[in-house]
Formats: structure tokens, sequence, C-alpha cells
């Protein structure tokens, strides 16, 4: 029990008395914006700490031994008391004006505190509401029903991955803060200080990042406001161990105080006491000191469990719970000041890969194997990404969440250069290497933000022909396996949405052709607890329909029959299946030929998977594929109906959003960029793979804003297109660029001395054959010839949008100086505004320097874009004005079928659709024997499709398939898995 109250008189640093009083003034209990609790429960445990402080002047004839608290008496000096008053006035203040200004950059900025506490005690949400009130933030409060660690760190972990929640305060008993609770808390949200790192960044002086326990701010207050100067100062503390004792300790350390730190059983704790101009006891609350051992006019503050309020119902001792609680409401605005400084644009700090090439150049597997690559999440925070912007796939890749178009939309755009290329020989000619080697060549070297934008490799070609898209030799993806196989399973999600659309439209056909009307609409809309209701798709075909009505039994019966039949026509539908992997025999089959399906046979075919609509889709998409209202914003043009709407078109679209939720839950993954890196460490990002001479052929717009953005205003973003400039390229201009508004300052156009040997009059090129010696052999003629044909053209395609080229030779080791110079010259001599040798497959991006210092010089100059098309002309107009001007035909010839869809998409309103041309990319023209820059030629079009939801019309030319074929024989031949090791040998 504690002695009768004393009457001792007190010194500099006065009683909290007068303090109150002030209080009552300065904290009003109005209008605090707080949010509601989680949860109300029985009040459990005893209630955590209060801070009180104290001064006291020893009296020689007292004698008591009674605790600290009895030193506060109503008969204390009130001359200190303004001090107080203006202490909390200061910080509030302080606190409030940073709000406002951090409300200045972001009117969205409302910082918010959470406090987790054992029970329903108010007594510290009420202090912290008043004080937030006054500065004009949010607390919200979480009440547990019992001290449990498993819900304490259940709740943390929460509020951690809330962006909302700025700060955390733990109002926990002492032995509720054990190491697991501790490590799970943030300490960017930790704004009492606690945490082991937050500790430790006080302990080095560092609290750039970290935060002052709002107990040491208070306590620092109070001393500071002592007669003595801080600097000379003695200090006593007697403190329990746990990191406020620690933190306080090196707080007034730092502060020049010199301190003697005891327990409560030390031996020389009486001197220690008697010593000191300043005594601080924290979680000593059983401690009783006499006052004799007070030395006259120190200053006494005391950390104690509860605050007792007096007879006015306000605590003597509540102004420093007042005033901790200013400053921890201070670390809550500090916290959100620093949250909305992180999701500024932040300069890069890119750490280049060290390389050293090797000769001979080993293979591109050994060589992504012998590099070590940088853990992704390493990788973005040197490039500016938020932690909680990344979700890892390993320790290699990670998509990147659509939410950093939103946090950068103010940054400026950085230079845009599309890699492009001559028609290819079925080799390929390298544009993946020159992208990847110029990307390292900028970054590495030039020091330069830039980014790589590439498609992600089919099955196809990976087990085919032609091999993967990871680049090579010393410019290449890494992990190249990963890169090649699978990824983070995008074309899988593609495969699997598009196939349930292609099953939805035969299930809707097989059960109109065999229930009536009645049974339709009884299994449409069913009634589930004895209630039918529209589902929001059936309403808005409804209202497609022009019925206006919400009752499923005020219908009519034709209104039932509009409403349950699509009336499908078969030999209309366009929606095929897909798979990913090269197969020609399924370019066409039978499906519904079981018993089950009751004579619903018809022709369909497989296409390739990155031939798929929903691809093209995903690459031209800008934004996430669901509207606010829960529609599919790119919808499907799956078939037709047999019957007509004037008003609204077939209403096959309005079933295809049937399926939208599920389209987008398969597809939400798939809808973030793969962020990769190269052999140097610059960044890749890696999304979509439309194929170039069946779709539009490049890698996502997202991914391409997205770069953008991060690589800031002088940065550089190099994205690839498929094949040759008469394919990819055309396609990125006047499809990719019309719809994300985007313009390319700068078009790399890659070429090689075996391509243009080829088109110069060489022999024909195998996959899988030796090269004739034409291609190993020096032919100046060859190469002359090719270059003014097929070079010359496609320097003149990108003239046609208005774009300056670069061109970049590939080097091969067979190519000799004096036609690697000949190359250069008749390049310039065509237009090119430069052309330069790249050794960057043997020498990484050092050797692809004088390309990038090329492509830097070029994007700096004004380039006049243009589409090559006005998008209102009519279809034809538009494929021939393409068939003329790129591929050098005479004319085109429509097949009777092609010009009926024509036609038909014309009278859907779909006219004004841009065009995108499934054509060989083994020539400018249709026939792929045709090398160098044929021109006479009628172009045929046998078919035109639509893609609606992509936004495109695709005419197929000639025989090209939409499925390609494996060759006699395939990649495949030399891949395997070491059963040992379980590494992949033989895939390049």
């Amino acid at each position: 029990m504690c002695p009768k109250r004393g009457h001792a008189s007190i010194g500099t640093l006065t009683s909290l008395a007068s303090l109150a009083n002030s209080l009552a003034e300065v904290i009003k209990l109005s209008n605090s914006r707080v949010s509601g609790t989680p949860r109300r429960c029985q009040s459990v445990g005893e209630a955590p700490s209060r801070l009180l402080a104290r001064s006291a002047s020893a009296s020689a004839n007292s004698g008591t031994n009674a605790k600290l608290a009895d030193y506060f008496g109503k008969q204390s000096p009130k001359r200190d008391g303004g001090d107080f008053d203006r202490s909390l006035r200061d910080v509030v203040q302080t606190s409030k004006e940073a709000i406002v200004a951090l409300q200045r950059k972001n009117l969205a900025v409302q910082p918010l505190l959470a406090i987790i506490q054992v029970g329903e005690d108010d007594s510290l949400l009420e202090i912290n509401k008043k004080i937030a009130g006054k500065v004009g933030l949010n607390v919200t409060q979480i009440c547990l029903a019992k001290d449990s660690e498993d819900e304490i760190v259940e709740e943390v972990l929460k509020l951690n991955e809330d962006p909302r929640v700025h700060g955390i305060y733990l109002h926990l008993p002492p032995a509720s803060l054990t190491s697991r609770v501790l490590d799970a808390l943030k300490p960017e949200k930790d704004v009492d200080g606690i945490t082991y790192l937050n500790t430790g960044r006080l302990v080095q002086g560092d609290l750039n990042k970290g935060f002052v326990p709002p107990v040491a701010s208070a306590v620092m207050d109070l001393l500071r406001k002592h007669d003595s100067p801080v600097e000379e100062r003695r200090v006593a503390m007697i403190v329990a161990e746990g990191p406020p004792g620690v933190a306080l300790q090196c707080f007034l350390e730092r502060s020049g105080m010199a301190v003697l730190k005891s327990h409560s059983n030390t031996k020389n704790l009486q001197r220690q006491v008697m010593e000191a101009d300043a005594v601080v006891l924290l979680g000593a609350d059983h401690l009783e000191i006499p006052s004799t051992w007070i030395k006259p006019g120190a200053a006494v503050i005391r950390w104690e469990p509860t605050l007792h309020t007096d007879e006015s119902g306000m605590s003597s001792k509540s102004g420093l719970a007042y005033l901790t609680a200013a400053y921890r409401i201070q670390n809550v605005v500090h916290s959100s000041s620093r949250r909305l400084q992180e999701q500024q644009y932040r300069p890069w700090r890119l750490r280049s890969l060290n390389l050293q090439p090797l000769t001979p150049v080993p293979s591109d597997i050994e060589i992504s194997r012998a590099q070590t690559p940088k853990a992704v999440d390493q990788l973005a925070e040197e490039i500016g990404l938020l932690p909680e912007e990344l979700e890892a796939y390993g320790r290699s890749k990670a998509k990147v969440r659509l939410s950093l178009l939103d946090r950068l939309r103010a940054q400026p755009d950085g230079r845009y250069v599309l890699v492009a290329g001559v028609t290819p020989t079925p080799l390929g000619e390298g544009k993946s290497t020159v992208t990847i080697g110029l990307v390292q060549a900028l970054s590495a070297h030039l020091k330069l933000n830039s980014f790589a934008c590439l498609r992600q490799p089919s099955q196809g070609p990976t087990f085919g022909v032609k091999g993967g898209a990871a680049g090579g030799g010393y410019a290449q993806v890494i992990p190249m396996e990963e890169f090649n196989l699978h990824l983070t399973g995008d074309i899988h999600a593609i495969t699997a949405a598009n196939n349930l659309v292609a099953a939805a439209i035969d299930a809707r056909m097989l059960h109109e052709a065999t229930q009536s009307d009645k049974g339709l609409y009884s299994r449409l809309v069913p009634s589930v607890n004895g209630v039918r209701r529209f589902s929001p798709i059936q309403v808005a075909r409804l209202r497609r329909l022009g019925i206006d009505k919400s009752d499923p039994a005020s219908l009519t019966p034709q209104e039932v029959s509009s409403f349950v039949r699509l009336d499908l026509d078969p030999s209309k539908i366009t929606w095929q299946r897909v798979v990913d992997t090269n197969d020609r025999f399924l370019r066409k089959i039978t499906v519904g030929q079981a018993s089950t399906e009751k004579g619903q046979i018809r022709e369909t075919g497989f296409d390739i998977a990155v031939a798929s609509e929903i691809m093209a889709i995903l690459a031209l998409a800008d934004g996430p594929f669901l509207q606010e209202n829960g529609s599919f914003i790119h919808t499907p043009m799956c078939a037709h109906s047999t019957i007509w709407y004037p008003t609204t078109g077939p209403d096959v679209s309005v079933y295809c959003q049937g399926v939208s939720g599920a389209l987008a839950v398969l597809m939400k993954d798939a809808i973030k960029p793969t962020l990769m890196q190269t052999l140097e460490g610059s960044p890749v990002f890696v999304h979509a793979g439309p194929f170039a001479n069946i779709a539009h052929g490049n890698s996502s717009v997202l991914a391409d804003k997205l770069a953008l953005k991060l690589v800031g205003r002088d940065g550089f973003v190099v994205t690839e297109a498929g094949f040759g400039a008469d394919i990819g390229m055309e396609k990125f201009f006047n499809i990719k660029c019309r719809t994300s508004g985007l313009r390319p300052n700068v078009v790399v156009l890659v070429a090689t001395v075996r391509a243009l040997k080829m088109h110069g009059g060489g022999p024909n090129v195998s996959a899988g054959m030796p090269l004739p010696r034409e291609y190993i052999d020096e032919n100046l003629t060859l190469v002359k010839h090719g270059c003014l044909s097929n070079l010359r053209k496609q320097i003149e395609i990108a003239h046609l949008f208005g774009v300056p080229v670069v061109v970049a030779l590939n080097v091969f080791k067979t190519d000799t100086q004096p036609e690697i110079e000949l190359v250069c010259k008749i390049a310039k001599e065509c237009g090119a505004s430069d052309a330069v040798p790249c050794h960057h497959w043997a020498q990484g991006g050092r050797g692809a320097v004088e390309l990038a210092q090329a492509v830097k010089a070029a994007s700096g100059r004004a380039s006049n874009f243009q589409f090559l098309y006005d998008i209102e002309m009519p279809i034809v107009e538009k494929i021939r004005t393409i068939a003329q001007k790129v591929y050098g035909a005479n004319d085109i010839e429509l097949s009777s079928e092609a010009m009926d869809k024509i036609n038909d998409y014309d009278q859907q309103g779909y006219g004004s659709l841009p065009i995108c041309m499934a054509k060989t990319h083994l020539s400018l023209s249709h026939m792929p024997d045709k090398k160098g820059a044929p021109t006479g030629f009628i172009l045929p079009i046998r078919d035109v499709r639509a893609s609606i939801g992509a936004g495109f019309i695709y005419p197929l030319v000639g025989t090209m398939s939409t499925m390609p074929g494996l060759p006699t024989r395939p990649c495949f031949y030399d891949i395997d898995l070491d059963p040992l090791t379980e590494e992949i040998t033989g895939l390049f």
C-alpha cells in the first residue's frame, strides 16, 4: 500500500495539474475522424502502461517512502503548465501542417493509425482519437478477445498488406510483444519503433527510414524543458528489458546526456538516483523510491500502468499520454509522407552484371547457366518498383501489377525504339538477340535506363524449327530455360480461356437443338429456394432484345423464345479451339460425333494458341480485362446468329459475355507482364506472344507502357516486332500504335549478310541443313543485290510511317569485312539514318555500343509519324493499300467467301477496324520462294476473319495457315532431361 500522498514541493519540471486544465481546451471531444472498431470483445488482461511525468524537490523532513506517482499534487507551481501546453500544440500543429502539405500533392492521402489491443479498454483509443481529430488523421481499433500470439500475428499481417494503413500500434502487455510478433510487423508501419530493425536504426543514428518511439520523444521533450542544459545532464534510467528502454537510452545518449542504466535490484541504485539530474522509470511499476533519494530540482518521469482521473474526470497524469499520442500520430504522418515519397518516380540504381565472353562462344544454355541472375526483388528495387507491385514466381521472375500505371501516371515516357528486320531466312536473323544486345549496351555501358520488351515464346517454334526467342550468345534473357518453357503460364491461361468459349458455343447449340423454349427457360432461369431471378448478363441480353422487364414470370412466350435462343449458324462460327503445339492434323477436324451430342456434327479446326483472339486481346489490352460493372472489356466475335437484329447486330457477343467472369478469372494473372533480366542485369518485360505472320506479332501494349514510365524521360524502351518489317512493323504501326497511342522514335532494322545474300539470288536456306558455300564464302555481288532489293524496300516501308531507321547488321563469324562495309554503305545510301555492325552475340552489350549510340542520336531527331491508311477507308481499300504500298503488289484478288464476309462485317459496323494480314513471313509477297522485292503480282485473299475483341480484321493471304506443322526433324529431337541433375539438355 502506498503511504498517504505527500506535499513535497515540485521543482522546475512541474506537475501536470495545470496541463490537465489546458488540455481541456487543446483536446476537444469534437469531430475526430475515426473508422469503426472491427471487433468488440470482453476486456482481457492488464491494460498497457501509460507515461507519467513529475519533478520533485525533496523535502529533508518528508522521510516518506512513496511511489513517484505521489509527487503529483495540486499544490505544485503552475508556471510550466504552459510549456506542456505549447509542446502538445506544437506537435499537433506540425503534424496538421504536414498532412495539409501531403494532400496538396495528392488529395487521396488520408493517413490511418491502426491500434491492436487485447480487451475493450477504450482509454488509449480515446486519447489517440482526440489527437488524430485535431491533426486530421483516422484511427481504427482492433480488439482481440484473448492474448493469442497467433491471432495477434494474423491481424498484424493483414494490416501490413492494407495500403490504407500507415501506422500500426501494438497496445499489448509486454509479454505479448514476442519475437514472432515483432518479426511480423513491417518496420515501415511500426510507428512505435519497437521492431528490431527500427531499434537498430535508432542505435546507429539512422532515422531516415525508422521511427523514434513516441515514449522517447515525449520524455526528451520534457527533459529539454528542464533548467539545466541537456548536454550536461546525468540521467538515471531504471528500466525493464525490451526495445523501449534500449531506444530511450540510445536517444538520450545521442542528445549528449550521460545515462546510468539500472534495474530495480541494482546495488548502487540509491547513489545513481541521488546523483541524477533526471530519473526515468520505464516498466518499473512496483518500484518504491524514497523521496529523500531525489535530488532537489530533479526531473522525475515514470511510465505507469494506469491513469487515474481526479474529481473533474480529467487525469492530472494524462498529459504525457496525450503528448506520447501526439508523437505517435506524428510518426503516422511521417509514415504517410514516406509512403507518398516512395510512390513517386525514383531514379534507377541498376547494378550491371559482369560479363566475360569466351572464345569460341559456348552454347546459349551454357552461357545462361554460367551467369547468376540477380534476385528479381532486387532487380525490381533497382528500377523503382515497390514490393507490393511484384508477384514473384520463384527467384528470377515475377509478375508486375498494373497499379504501377496509376502510380506513375504523371511520369513522362521514355524514348520508344522498335526493332524490326529484313525478310528473314527460315533460320531467323536475330531480332531478339539485337534487342537484348542493344538494351545491354544502353544500360550496362552507356548507363542509360533501358528496358527490353519481348514476346513469350510459343512451344510451336521452341519444339519445331526455329527454337526459342530468348536471344542468343551473350545477348539473351536469363534463365533461358524458364523463358522458353512455360514461363509464368500465360499461354496456358490463354488456351484455357479460348477453349472455354469454344466449349460454351457448342454446348449452347446442342441445348437449343434438343430442348423446347420452356425447358431452356426453366434451366437458364432456375428457381432457387422458390425464387427466379435474372443474372446481370441475362438482364443485359434482355435490354439488347428491347425487353425492359425484370420479373422472369412476366415474359411473353415470344419474348421467352427470343431470350433463350441464340440460333447460332454452325457454318458461320469463326471461333476455333487452340493448342500451343505445331499440329497440322488439327487444322480441320469434325466435332460432335459421339452419340451424346445427338447429331450436332460440324467441321471446325484448331489454331495455334498464339493465334487465338484471346492472345491478341491480351497483347492489345491497355488495362484490366473486366470493367467496373463486371463485363468483359473486349468481347470476342464468336459466331453469327441466324436471326438478324437490325438495331443490335448479332447477339452472340452477349452470350460470350456470359463467360466474362470466367475469362477474367483465367486471365487475371496473364494480364500482368513478367519481369526478367538480361545476362548483364538489364530489365526485360516478357508479355504476350502473337505470331506476326498470323496475328499482329508484337509484345503487349501494357508491357511497353509500364516500361516507358519506369525508364523515365531520358530512358529507352526497346520492343520487338515479329519477322520482317513488312509484317511485324506494319502491324505495329497500324494496329498497336492506334490502340496504345504510343509513337516510336526510331526503328532498328536488323539485317544479316546471310539474309541479304539469299535475297540477292543465293540458294535456298533450310533449317537443319548445312549452309551452301555462297553463305560461307565472301560474295559481294549477292550482298549488293540483296541490299538494293529487300533491304532498300524494308527501309522504304519504315519511311512510309515517317520514322527514322537505323540498320543493325547482325554480324556472323563467316561475314567478311568488305561485306560488312558494303551493307552499311548501301543502307545509308538507301535512306537509313545510320548503319552499324553489331557483335553482341559474341561480346554482349559491349559489342552493340556503336548501335546504342546511333539509336540514341536518331531518337533525338524529329520524326513525322503517320499511319499508312485512314481507318475509315473501306476494308477492301485498306487491304489494297497494304498490298500495294508495303508488299509491292499490283492489286488484290478476293475470293467470293472473303467478299461476302467483308460485306457482312461492314453491315455489322466493323468496317472501321484496322487490318491484320495473315501472310507468309518468308517473302514480301504471298509466295515464300519469291525473294528480294518482288513486284507485279496479284495478292490473293482467300478468307477474311474478324477479331472483334482485339479490334482488327484479318485477311488470310494465299495458303497461309493458322496452325503450323512440324518439320521432318523437329527441335525436340535434341531436347532431354538429365535424370540425375534434372538439367535440361539440348534446348539450344
